[in-house]
């Protein structure tokens, strides 16, 4: 018998990942072809620190290893509160309506290898950081695109 799934916590991460020249990588979602986003995901747990749950994400929808590749994540101190998209509400619990998304930026090196994990991420490309905003589904994963220019300087 299959146990049901817990249910998602409504706190997330969003990873902008870029080169020093604002090139910024997209995925495409397996779930939603077309839908081209940076790396998003939950916590694990309520007490999980926020920057594991970066690191942990990029890893798992990107093979990057920030360390490995000699990468500097920076929490960028700006949280989303969206209404949670209709079509994944089933993953939260019944009461659950919105998501708290904190944002992060990930500066690597130009040509960083990366490696989708094909069950959640189709395909990838590196673009110029408005192209990138343009393409982007979510608002606020193309606002913080938007915004990259001034929030990337050390």
């Amino acid at each position: 018998m299959n146990e049901p799934r817990p249910s998602k916590i409504p706190r997330s991460v969003l990873v902008v990942i870029h080169t020093p020249a604002l090139e910024v990588l997209l995925i495409e979602r397996a779930d939603r072809p077309g839908y081209w986003q940076s790396v998003t995901g939950s916590l694990d747990a309520e007490d999980e620190p926020l920057e594991t749950t970066a690191r942990r994400e990029v890893l798992e929808e990107t093979g990057i290893d920030v360390d490995a590749v000699g990468g500097v994540l920076r929490d960028w101190r700006q949280h989303n509160v969206y209404e949670i998209y209709p079509t994944w509400r089933h993953r939260y619990a019944a009461d659950v309506t919105h998501n708290t998304e904190h944002v992060f930026g990930l500066t690597v090196p130009a040509g960083t290898p990366v490696a989708l994990n094909p069950r959640e991420h189709l395909s990838h490309a590196w673009l110029p950081w408005a192209e990138a905003a343009a393409r982007c589904f979510s608002p606020s994963n193309a606002e913080a695109i938007r915004r990259l220019p001034v929030t990337a300087r050390p």
